[in-house]
C-alpha cells in the first residue's frame, strides 16, 4: 500500500479492491453482523462484558478472509479508522445489493 489516503471517500475504492474475493466479503459481513449483535445485545440486556468480544468476532473472520482468500495484508494495520468505517460502508453496500456495482466502480478508479 504505497498511496497515502487523506479521506474516507478516497480510501473506500482501495478498500473494496482489497475485498474482491466473495468469500472474504462474506466473512467480513458475518463478522460485522456479529459485532452489531454483540453491541446491541450487550447494551439492551446490560451484559456489557459482551462488548469485549466485539474485536474478536469482527476481526477474526475478516483476517481469515484476508490471509486465506485475498492473500493480502488487512488495510486496518495502516488505516485503522478508515478500514473500520469502510467495513460498515461495505456492509451497507452488501445489504442494499450494490456491492457488485461499487466493486466494479472501485476497480475502474484504482486501475485507471
Amino acid at each position: 500500500m504505497e498511496k497515502k489516503y487523506k479521506t474516507l471517500a478516497e480510501f473506500y475504492p482501495f478498500y473494496l479492491t482489497e475485498h474482491s474475493n466473495r468469500i472474504s466479503r462474506f466473512l467480513h459481513f458475518m463478522g460485522t453482523t456479529a459485532v452489531l449483535f454483540l453491541l446491541f445485545g450487550g447494551i439492551l440486556t446490560g451484559h456489557f462484558h459482551l462488548l469485549f468480544f466485539m474485536p474478536i468476532v469482527g476481526y477474526g473472520p475478516a483476517w481469515v478472509g484476508h490471509f486465506f482468500f485475498e492473500k493480502n495484508r488487512p488495510a486496518t494495520f495502516q488505516y485503522p479508522l478508515y478500514s473500520l468505517a469502510s467495513d460498515f460502508i461495505m456492509f451497507k453496500d452488501i445489504m442494499t445489493g450494490k456491492i457488485t456495482e461499487k466493486l466494479e466502480q472501485a476497480q475502474k478508479t484504482i486501475n485507471g
